[in-house]
């Protein structure tokens, strides 16, 4: 197999887009989506509280927050909007998709970076303007984080896959959007 036709990039000794990198990711985002969608309806008011079993009144005071409130949707349902966009961009592609679609993986790292920075930003912002905690706040920052490292890894690759087609006299634009373009 030539190295254009090898999923693994050349000099990684792992494909950062094969199913057993992609898919607890995938999970992840799906965790994700559900506790902020959990959060969204209680910031909807469909549920008249929400499970808080370690801050007292916390979970109620940042979800009530006037910074949860500042966009038309609460952050909750920015949450649960991003963590599906995860879940939808990571199973879309094969296990070369860094090279055969590089414009869905760089998709997918700006949909899992941003949101990763977004729930630093939040969790920071408990204590610091509201004196509290959200424990589901708190998991799904913490998922956040962790989906980060391995979602930037196939970025990398396809990065990485970009800067050679270019180098290689080939058309770096048709390569990002068809994974086409090296000589």
């Amino acid at each position: 197999m030539s190295p254009r036709q090898s999923p693994v990039p050349p000099g990684w000794d792992y494909n950062p887009s094969a199913w057993d990198q992609r898919v607890p990711i995938v999970v992840l985002a799906l965790v994700g989506f559900a506790v902020a969608g959990y959060l969204a309806l209680y910031q909807w008011d469909v549920f008249g509280s929400v499970w808080e079993p370690f801050f007292g009144e916390g979970s109620r005071v940042i979800l009530d927050s006037s910074v949860s409130h500042i966009f038309p949707i609460p952050d909750a349902g920015l949450g649960a909007l991003g963590y599906l966009l995860d879940a939808v961009t990571g199973v879309v592609g094969g296990r070369d998709r860094w090279r055969t679609r590089p414009w869905i993986v760089i998709v997918f790292g700006l949909a899992v970076g941003p949101l990763g920075v977004a729930s630093v930003v939040l969790v920071i912002l408990q204590p610091v303007l509201f004196d509290a905690f959200c424990t589901l706040c708190l998991a799904s920052a913490v998922i956040s984080l962790v989906m980060i490292g391995p979602a930037m890894d196939e970025v990398l690759a396809s990065l990485q896959h970009l800067r050679s087609v270019g180098a290689e006299g080939g058309s770096v634009w048709r390569a990002f959007l068809s994974g086409e373009g090296a000589r």
